[in-house]
């Protein structure tokens, strides 16, 4: 698991691997969060980083009783992995 730091004032979960910061940019409108992209630089892709911080992402949302709106192709994908979080498609 990465150490992933969230500044909601900004929107955006992070972590740094191997020098390089990965992030998952959000919204939130009312009791929604609209996740608007995930980057993680190739550098250090493929190492399940993008997962953890939707993950993180998710359960946040879970957490404070926001639905999800997933506009980041990454996003879709990993809810569509993951049926446990369908629940917080709004």
């Amino acid at each position: 698991m990465t150490d992933i730091s969230h500044d909601q004032t900004q929107g955006r979960f992070t972590c740094t691997v191997d020098g390089y910061c990965c992030e998952l940019d959000y919204r939130v409108d009312g009791l929604r969060m609209t996740i608007l992209h995930t980057g993680v630089p190739p550098q250090v892709g493929g190492r399940g980083i993008a997962a953890d911080l939707t993950r993180i992402a998710l359960d946040t949302a879970r957490g404070r009783g926001w639905q999800v709106l997933p506009h980041c192709s990454y996003a879709q994908a990993y809810i569509r992995r993951h049926p446990e979080y369908a629940d917080l498609l709004g």
